[in-house]
């Protein structure tokens, strides 16, 4: 608006100003909405363009390279190779080896002389002796039929009755056309390439040059250069009014949503789960403590009773079957001992009632 104000130092008139008042309201109600709908919709489709539509792009790209090209060219060369196979092949071998060899033999040796023989023994004679003649004697007998019975009288016709019943017909139409012509001319052409000349070019010529050409100037000069200047203003105006929101919308969303969040990550969030993951270990490491020092001793030493109430149980039982039916004498309980977590006799020595393996 500087720039527009600075290059009409001569002031505006009355119709600028009347126009530019409804131009700013257009542009504020109906372009600044317009513009700030395309600037989303640009930086929409720039984003969808950077992260679905190019990765996708080249990705299909990819594909269409390593795994679809090389599979249509293997296709097409199979189906090439079968076509030829099936369809040119054996009849290329068929023509080259059988028909091509066959008929040139045929020509050779069986059509050629007998056209040669035909054509000399035959047809030459008949038509030097018979049909030659017989010909040229029909020939002079029609051009004589035709010379005097068409050409003489036709000839004759023409020169003493056409020509001149011809030569006073061509004068009469010469003469009828140019009346036409010239009455043709004096009623439908004079009159109104008169009334062009005189009449409608000079009043068109000066109505033009008088009156329609400096309105027209006018009008373009002083109403639509300065509304089509006011739409560019309003446009840029209206871009940078969109530009300004669009920047002010992210500094309301970083100053909002963001630092808000970034905050409460760190002083709150990122604390509170350092905590509860130093409370799960300290936990784990309690429950592991109180497992190794306190339950798996209780554990190990009901197995050890339950062991030995099940090995007394079975050597009451043998010595009850052993009472009743007889057998060999019982092995000591001793020599049968075993390890914890051994299946080897542990000899005379009696085992431990607990090992330990680490």
């Amino acid at each position: 608006m500087e720039l527009e104000e600075a290059r009409a130092p001569g002031g505006e008139g009355c119709l600028v100003g009347v126009v530019r008042i409804p131009v700013k309201i257009v542009a504020v109600l109906i372009v600044l909405p317009l513009r700030v709908v395309w600037d989303l919709l640009v930086a929409f489709a720039r984003t969808l363009n950077r992260t679905v539509l190019g990765p996708l792009g080249q990705g299909l790209r990819r594909l269409y390279e390593l795994l679809l090209l090389p599979v249509l060219r293997g296709t097409g060369w199979l189906i090439g190779v079968l076509f030829k196979l099936v369809f040119y092949w054996p009849w290329a071998g068929l023509w080259r080896y059988v028909v091509l060899p066959l008929g040139q033999a045929a020509y050779a040796y069986l059509l050629r002389p007998a056209g040669v023989g035909l054509w000399r023994y035959l047809l030459v004679p008949v038509w030097e002796y018979g049909l030659l003649p017989a010909g040229r004697g029909i020939a002079w007998l029609l051009a004589g039929a035709v010379r005097y019975l068409l050409v003489l009288p036709g000839g004759a016709l023409y020169r003493y009755v056409l020509a001149p019943v011809g030569h006073g017909l061509r004068w009469l139409g010469r003469v009828l056309v140019v009346g036409v012509v010239w009455s043709g001319k004096a009623v439908f052409v004079w009159p109104w390439v008169a009334l062009w000349r005189y009449v409608v070019r000079p009043v068109a010529g000066g109505a033009w040059r008088y009156l329609l050409a400096p309105v027209g100037r006018a009008v373009w000069a002083y109403l639509f250069v300065p509304l089509g200047q006011l739409l560019v203003s309003a446009w840029h105006l209206a871009g940078r009014v969109s530009r300004a929101l669009g920047r002010g919308l992210v500094w309301l969303w970083r100053w909002a949503v963001v630092r808000p969040a970034g905050w409460l990550r760190r002083h709150v969030v990122t604390p509170v789960g350092n905590a509860l993951r130093a409370g799960w270990a300290v936990g784990r490491r309690g429950v592991r403590a109180v497992h190794r020092q306190a339950i798996a001793p209780v554990g190990r030493a009901v197995a050890e009773v339950w062991r030995t109430t099940r090995l007394s149980v079975r050597e009451a039982r043998a010595d009850v079957r052993r009472a009743l039916f007889g057998g060999p004498p019982r092995e000591p309980a001793r020599s049968r001992a075993r390890t914890l977590g051994s299946n080897r006799a542990a000899g005379d020595t009696p085992a431990p009632e607990i090992s330990l393996h680490k």
